[in-house]
């Protein structure tokens, strides 16, 4: 997510299920309008949420319903481990 004064500019949502798919998969993308839907459905649900406005311009790239390439495996690999932290926590 990148964000400004009056909220997110740009946002990206990924789900990840190892049963259903190899790799997470973006579940939304916008920008504007949809960006802030996207932010308070997460938070709503209670979902964590990362600021970082150069993965969400490389995700925002992703067609929904897409998964990630690979080359971007890494960079989710870290969120990944920064929610399963929370979660544990």
């Amino acid at each position: 997510m990148t964000q400004n004064a009056s909220g997110p500019k740009r946002a990206a949502a990924l789900i990840y299920d190892r049963l259903v798919s190899d790799a997470p998969v973006v579940a939304a993308s916008g920008s504007g309008e949809v960006a802030r839907n996207i932010v308070a459905i997460a938070e709503a649900a209670g979902i964590p949420i990362r600021e970082d406005p150069d993965l969400v311009e490389v995700l925002s790239k992703v067609p929904v319903g897409e998964e990630i390439p690979v080359e971007l495996y890494q960079a989710v690999a870290e969120i990944l481990a920064f929610v399963y932290s929370l979660n544990k926590g």
